[in-house]
């Protein structure tokens, strides 16, 4: 295996902006821009996910994937973005944070069973490795992504 192979982190996202999916090297210097419109993809950021983006999402990335099931409605919900916020903005280019709103996707949340929000998922080589429902301390976080 070729050193640029190994130290790539490639994942599939789509671009908020034109709705083009990217497949993106995390790797890679600088900030990644989508392939379509050439905005930038801000990864250092939670990330919002669709139901039909999800899949895709956690099977293609080479590095792990927090997704957070949540709701605007919820309490704890909104007392953890800022966490996840310094999260995905501290460990950019070496995981991702992502968000779906369990409200708009119903589906994907009766599929993940999700019982309560928020509800946090580790998945890595798109297999969920790690799940906590209830608010979590940022310690409780990073004990769940080294897991």
């Amino acid at each position: 295996m070729t050193e640029s192979v190994a130290a790539s982190r490639n994942i599939t996202l789509r671009c908020p902006l034109c709705l083009t999916l990217n497949r993106l090297d995390l790797a890679a210097a600088g900030r990644p821009v989508c392939g379509k419109c050439e905005r930038p993809i801000l990864v250092d950021r939670p990330i919002r996910v669709e139901g039909e983006d999800l899949d895709r999402v956690v099977a293609d990335a080479e590095v792990p994937v927090l997704v957070d099931f949540y709701a605007d409605w919820c309490g704890p919900c909104k007392m953890m973005a800022p966490v996840l916020d310094e999260i995905a903005r501290e460990r950019a280019g070496e995981i991702i944070v992502a968000k779906l709103d369990t409200d708009r996707s119903p589906d994907v949340a009766r599929r993940f069973e999700i019982q309560g929000v928020p509800t946090l998922i580790v998945f890595r080589e798109g297999q969920p490795v790690a799940r906590q429902t209830g608010a979590l301390a940022r310690p409780a976080i990073e004990a769940m992504l080294e897991s």
